[in-house]
């Protein structure tokens, strides 16, 4: 996978994450601790969107594996 295609894929996990988080806000009466875990998740998305700017192809690839099986995971739910 290219390092654009990296980025891209990390944009689609941190947009779940958003998209979760407002919908779980908005609830009538919101998880307190899945508010907690999406926070996590999008905290993630954007450390290792800030590492992909720098990251070697080794790091790329960590990154790939890691988001690749988060989104299947994700698109399970």
């Amino acid at each position: 996978m290219s390092h654009e295609t990296v980025v891209e894929l990390v944009r689609e996990v941190k947009r779940w994450y958003a998209e979760e988080l407002i919908k779980e806000r908005r609830a009538a009466a919101p998880d307190t601790a899945r508010l907690e875990t999406l926070k996590e998740g999008l905290a993630a998305c954007a450390a290792d969107q800030e590492a992909l700017r720098d990251a070697d192809e080794e790091q790329v690839a960590g990154i790939e594996a890691r988001y690749a099986a988060r989104m299947k995971e994700l698109k399970g739910q």
